[in-house]
């Protein structure tokens, strides 16, 4: 048993990291969290995150680690010098730039998840506009994955369909070459093949093995249907900081902005992100225990109120705009009341994401598996089934136990690559 390999998942989420290993049989043997000291915007805090997560592995576990992959928060772009130094904060995802829509018309001329002014290529135009060449522009992954290295070359491909790769083609657009911020962009490498050992000195830094592999892995949105193991009639959704609803489908759904579609496994997976989530509920609440105040709400009642729960002005999806403002008041006496009309809100929008990707070509979920920390809620799962029309159940294994999954398959099968690729 001694001899069992073990693999290491780190997912970097929008409110902080966590990290789970896990056995060959993916049994999930530790897990961790820490919450952003800084916050999403600050690379150091993803790495010193890292550090501090892995310095709580059990010695026994650190030993047998043979690989390690990272997922992330696909939109998340940051600008760093050719040695991974950041030349500023990253923008997080939910950071639109709609100066730049000409520019994004005539670089995605198909449309899909670049063409929006909340996408990741919106975000690089502009960083292309504060900072001097030559940079180097990686998402939140990417960027961990290459401290890990000590190499920053790469970046994965799910990671990287919001700044426009082709996964159809396996190629950046055409009309990206011609582009000075051409060197910027990374070398993409498929989701769970391997991008190399540890570095020595990282090796030194954190303890870990010396031959450790480096996995490419995917997005927090991604890691988390890994581990859902969910069925062809389920659709999944991440009651996070943000909303992330996904779905398989038998075939790529038409491109629009604000959604995405990835492979996994061999099988399409399309998605979309709402910047509404639980994120506002504590934006709205502060210090106040949400399980308890959601005890007093009656789910089989709607609360009589008409919410759109968005933390600032600006949707990337159902629809994509970047000007769609929130509305939260009228705000009840009652914080129970207006917790109850707050999670009907973003139930209506998790409809409306089911609608749709429907509208798009995915088969509507006859089921729903649920992730993250709503799905531990019961009133609001009751809520959701009343809305949704559809039973939910629940899945309290970490998405970085997801992206572990990708680590076990490299180490188990060196010669096969996972195709699987958004938040």
């Amino acid at each position: 048993m001694s001899q069992d390999p073990l693999v290491l998942g780190i997912d970097l989420g929008t409110s902080g990291v966590r990290i789970a290993v896990i056995d060959s049989s993916c049994s999930l043997l530790q897990t961790e969290s820490s919450p952003y000291q800084i916050g999403l915007i600050n690379p150091f805090d993803w790495r010193e995150r890292c550090c501090t997560l892995i310095g709580r592995l059990k010695p026994d576990y650190r030993h047998r680690l043979k690989a390690i992959a990272v997922d992330g928060t696909s939109g998340t772009l940051l600008a760093c010098d050719q040695k991974g130094l950041p030349l500023a904060e990253a923008l997080p995802y939910s950071f639109a730039c709609p100066n730049f829509t000409a520019q994004l018309q005539a670089l995605s001329t198909q449309g899909g998840p670049a063409s929006s002014a909340s996408g990741s290529l919106a975000r690089a135009l502009h960083l292309v506009d504060q900072h001097k060449a030559p940079l180097l522009l990686r998402h939140q992954a990417d960027w961990i994955n290459g401290w890990l290295l000590d190499n920053w070359s790469y970046g994965e491909e799910g990671n990287n369909l919001r700044l426009g790769w082709d996964l159809s083609k396996s190629a950046w657009p055409d009309s990206f070459t011609s582009q000075p911020w051409w060197d910027a962009l990374p070398e993409i490498r498929a989701s769970g093949s391997v991008l190399g050992p540890l570095s020595p000195q990282r090796a030194m830094d954190l303890d870990l093995p010396k031959d450790l592999l480096v996995v490419a892995g995917t997005t927090d949105s991604n890691a988390a249907v890994l581990t859902a193991d969910a069925d062809d009639d389920e659709g999944i959704t991440v009651l996070g900081s943000t909303l992330v609803l996904k779905r398989f489908t038998n075939q790529p759904l038409s491109p629009g902005p604000g959604t995405s579609t990835h492979r996994v496994g061999g099988r399409w997976l399309c998605g979309g992100a709402s910047n509404a989530g639980a994120a506002v509920l504590t934006q709205l609440f502060p210090g106040i225990d949400l399980a308890e105040l959601s005890r007093q709400i009656d789910p089989d009642q709607n609360s009589g109120l008409q919410l759109r729960p968005l933390p600032k002005c600006g949707e990337r999806f159902p629809v994509d705009d970047p000007h769609l403002e929130p509305i939260l008041t009228p705000r009840p006496v009652s914080d129970s009341l207006y917790l109850h009309g707050l999670l009907e809100g973003l139930t209506q929008i998790e409809h409306a994401g089911w609608q749709r990707l429907t509208s798009l070509g995915a088969d509507p979920p006859r089921k729903i598996v649920t992730l993250g920390g709503g799905a531990r809620s019961p009133q609001w799962r009751r809520l959701r089934e009343r809305q949704l029309g559809v039973p939910i159940r629940s899945c309290n294994t970490p998405p970085a136990a997801g992206v572990a999954r990708l680590a076990l398959q490299a180490v188990k099968a060196p010669d096969k690559t996972i195709h699987l690729g958004e938040n």
